[in-house]
């Protein structure tokens, strides 16, 4: 039986990147050790184009499941670290097919060390003699059940049967620092995944209309970003209470154009907010036409009151793609759970699709507008989420 003793991680986007190809690899490398920082007794190699991690007793069930969710990660597998030797490698690599219910396969050799005494061919047609003379697997250069690799070093040398596609991407946080409008629903938590798939560090801002909202409300966003927090680390949340500017709005404006203002009024606060926590862009879920604010004369109005770049990650995603997607990082159930936010506790009845810029100004210089946001973002209320797998953890 072949006993696997090592992970072989394999970077992907990251060997494109030139002359900041170290930082890269530096920030996965940290990124990989503290998706596995509840194992004490790992033991990290870093190379030019691989990262080793040996196991002692671990569950590789586990260890798999964790490296999926670590951006910047191509593929990785289990590997055993063996003698380079010749006789070695065709010994090892027969024991692997002997155990394999599978009727085909390949060889496939990379030699690092390229004063190896054989070229990667040669090593291919020893071995692959071996298992045919042994077993009674057969040959498939072209869709083999069992790929057999080898990589070959000055020392030693690594094989493996199984390779597991890794979450690829960018290393969370090498790309700097966003501030993303949070809600509990299900297109905003996709966004953060998509955000840090980018390399981007995701903080949240959150937007809360007591008494209007629960408290519940509230947990289950923070639940949210306790899920997305998987794949980067922690995750700041920063708690903004609308309420008094929210009712100021409906007041002011009315039906029609209370949507517009609104979210031309969370842009400003969260911009001050971004500056503040050294964010360099504003992100949201947002899809062009979902809903009325998210016409493309919506966000053009929006968008007026900020000099700070607003990324959409999910803008050509229809609801049905982001529901997919939401499903596969497994934050849906929790997205649907019954607890309104500010946004849908108010829904208007008639919200403008085409609002104009004129008409917005007109409304919001009916008041003080600005002192309710400066109360608003004094008054914030800033929580540091931990990684969760369930929203168990917060409700």
């Amino acid at each position: 039986m072949v006993k696997y003793d090592t992970v072989l991680i394999r970077y992907g986007e990251l060997t494109t990147k030139g002359k900041n190809r170290k930082d890269f690899i530096t920030r996965l490398f940290k990124n990989v050790k503290y998706a596995l920082r509840a194992y004490d007794d790992l033991v990290y190699t870093k190379t030019y184009d691989r990262i080793y991690v040996k196991l002692t007793d671990q569950d590789p069930q586990e260890i798999a499941e964790k490296l999926k969710k670590v951006f910047g990660i191509s593929s990785f597998s289990f590997t055993e670290k063996v003698s380079n030797n010749i006789e070695t490698l065709k010994e090892r690599c027969l024991q692997i097919a002997q155990d394999t219910d599978k009727k085909t396969f390949k060889m496939m050799t990379k030699r690092h060390d390229k004063s190896y005494p054989m070229h990667s061919d040669e090593v291919n047609r020893m071995i692959a003699g071996e298992i045919l003379e042994h077993t009674d697997l057969k040959v498939d250069v072209h869709q083999p059940e069992l790929m057999i690799r080898i990589e070959i070093h000055a020392e030693s040398a690594y094989i493996t049967s199984d390779k597991i596609p890794g979450a690829g991407g960018y290393p969370a946080g090498i790309n700097g620092k966003v501030l993303l409008m949070l809600s509990g629903g299900i297109d905003s938590p996709v966004a953060a995944y998509q955000l840090m798939k980018r390399g981007l560090k995701v903080e949240a801002v959150h937007f809360a209309s007591p008494p209007y909202t629960s408290d519940n409300a509230k947990k289950k966003v923070l639940a949210l970003a306790g899920m997305v927090s998987e794949y980067q680390g922690h995750m700041k949340v920063h708690i903004i209470n609308f309420t008094d500017l929210q009712l100021q709005i409906y007041k002011t404006a009315g039906d029609p154009y209370a949507i517009t203002i609104m979210r031309r009024m969370m842009f400003r606060e969260a911009e001050q907010i971004a500056l503040k926590n050294d964010c360099l862009a504003l992100a949201t879920g947002e899809s062009v036409g979902q809903v009325a604010s998210q016409t493309l004369a919506s966000m053009n109005v929006i968008n007026q009151v900020t000099v700070m770049p607003v990324l959409r990650p999910l803008v050509c995603y229809d609801k049905v793609e982001i529901i997919d997607l939401a499903r596969k990082i497994g934050t849906y159930e929790t997205s649907i759970l019954p607890f309104e936010d500010c946004c849908t506790i108010f829904d208007p009845k008639n919200p403008v699709t085409h609002p104009t810029l004129r008409k917005c100004e007109y409304y919001e210089a009916k008041f003080d507008y600005a002192s309710f946001i400066q109360k608003a973002v004094d008054e914030e209320e800033t929580a540091v989420v931990e990684p969760a797998e369930n929203e168990e953890d917060f409700l």
